[in-house]
């Protein structure tokens, strides 16, 4: 090699003394070799400066180093938070990160994403909820021999290709506390439908308030889909009922911080008058007054080892781990009731 020229892959077999295919394989992070030839052809990467071309690995592998993050959300600080754990995960590799929106209730969706994975190429795609729910859209990406991991509030799939967080836990959790305090009349603001994350959290609801003896009360109960405007227009709703919750659970941060302005608008104070939790823990819960009780979803952690999946799918530890538990952050926006 001279020393005034770049080294080569040819350069690593030689002096490691595999065959090219080896080194590819490796730099590629194939899991078909053994640790010992993988070490030693790393040691050699190293201490000869080589640095792998991304066009000839794109082409090699017939993929192109891009993580695709498919998604219908309507939820823009989600996205967000998605983003960010997946840019985490790809900190430091060769891997970009790409965002697809599409439309889950379009009688094409299927034959849309198989369009775009045949196009782009991405090396792998994270599927977020509620896409990452169909069972078949996840069949596409297998046939199509393109790395998925789904994100989602239950497991979607063998722990390979899922990241789950607690989400019917995390809410009993945060009923049980509403009732410890000694709220009886508790109202729900669910989520959108078509998503599974709104089933398990209202599934929550009902678990906590049955093992406290406590019926749901369906006049307490409204609809929302996750954005701070259904949010103010389900708590009004609650707070102009003659016989008005003393408590409200939102089902995400905005709905609850919705709430807190319609509460706000009818001369209610809060938590002297009614208390409020949400779930999520978006950078506004702790910046509100007052600040907000909420669930810490663990969203940027359930992205960053989702991205983790997709590009070191030799590392075992990222691949066994599907479960990242949610917990309760008590802040300032709960009281004992005062009647």
């Amino acid at each position: 090699m001279a020393s005034d020229s770049k080294p080569t892959i040819n350069d690593v077999a030689r002096i490691a003394e595999v065959s090219k295919k080896t080194v590819s394989r490796v730099i590629n992070k194939s899991p078909l070799l053994s640790e010992k030839t993988r070490k030693r052809v790393e040691n050699v990467i190293a201490d000869i400066g080589y640095v792998p071309n991304p066009q000839a690995r794109a082409l090699a592998l017939r993929r192109n180093f891009v993580i695709a993050a498919i998604h219908d959300n309507p939820n823009a600080q989600f996205l967000v938070n998605v983003q960010q754990g997946v840019l985490d995960g790809l900190a430091g590799s060769d891997f970009n990160l790409m965002v697809k929106p599409v439309d889950r209730k379009s009688p094409n969706i299927t034959e849309d994403i198989r369009d775009f994975l045949e196009r782009q190429r991405p090396y792998g795609v994270v599927l977020l909820p509620p896409i990452s729910e169909n069972d078949e859209i996840a069949r596409l990406c297998d046939d199509l021999g393109c790395r998925y991991v789904r994100m989602g509030s239950v497991k979607l799939d063998e722990a390979e290709h899922t990241v789950s967080s607690n989400d019917r836990e995390a809410v009993r959790e945060a009923v049980s506390y509403l009732i410890k305090k000694g709220h009886r009349r508790i109202a729900l603001i669910e989520g959108p439908s078509g998503f599974t994350s709104p089933q398990e959290r209202r599934a929550g609801f009902e678990e906590a308030m049955a093992a406290a003896g406590l019926e749901v009360d369906e006049a307490l109960v409204r609809p929302g889909s996750y954005t701070f405007e259904s949010g103010v227009s389900a708590g009004q709703a609650l707070v102009e009922l003659e016989n008005r919750p003393t408590a409200i659970f939102a089902c995400n941060d905005e709905m609850a911080i919705g709430a807190m302005i319609a509460a706000r608008r009818s001369g209610l104070l809060i938590p002297e008058d009614v208390s409020i939790v949400g779930f999520d823990d978006t950078p506004l819960s702790s910046h509100v007054w007052p600040s907000l009780t909420t669930v810490r979803w663990p969203i940027v952690d359930m992205a960053r080892t989702a991205a983790k999946k997709l590009i070191s799918p030799e590392d075992a530890e990222a691949n066994a781990t599907w479960l990242l538990p949610s917990a309760l952050i008590e802040r300032s926006s709960v009281v004992p009731p005062t009647v």
